[in-house]
């Protein structure tokens, strides 16, 4: 099993993030990717950027510990997270998820399990920077909801 992550500030290339799992495993008829983005809206206001802060070593054995979770809850074969930090700008990359599985079912529901707990339990500290000010960033209601699906408390 191929397990990775990265937390970078640099962007990423979905190709070439898609190629590196085909490689990476010859076995799965399934490649399931996610690519998250800086939305440039919020309810009530518009976002210029996020700055994103995170702790290194904390952050980066949290992630491991979600791909290896996942790992065990879904029949997969390779999984990936990269994570970007510090100044991102509306609509740039904020995130990747990209999983293999034999079939699809595994494939989409470890992507999912993996960003549900990305939003709920990954160290990161996301400000939130407007014309009106700069506010940091709880998570959401929502996302707490899609995360006790998974059976957590």
């Amino acid at each position: 099993m191929n397990l990775s992550l990265s937390i970078q500030a640099d962007d990423f290339n979905l190709q070439d993030e898609y190629q590196r799992l085909l490689e990476s495993d010859n076995l799965s008829g399934a490649i399931v990717t996610f690519v998250g983005r800086v939305r440039d809206l919020s309810v009530d206001k518009k976002i210029a950027g996020l700055f994103l802060e995170y702790y290194p070593g904390m952050t980066e054995k949290a992630l491991d510990n979600i791909l290896q979770e996942a790992a065990k809850r879904f029949r997969i074969n390779a999984a990936r997270i990269i994570h970007r930090v510090g100044q991102l700008n509306g609509l740039d990359q904020i995130v990747f998820v990209g999983v293999t599985s034999v079939h699809r079912e595994d494939a989409f529901a470890a992507a999912e399990f993996i960003m549900d707990y990305l939003k709920n339990q990954a160290p990161f500290w996301k400000k939130e920077i407007t014309e009106s000010g700069d506010s940091w960033v709880e998570t959401k209601d929502k996302d707490k909801k899609l995360f006790e699906r998974w059976g957590e408390k």
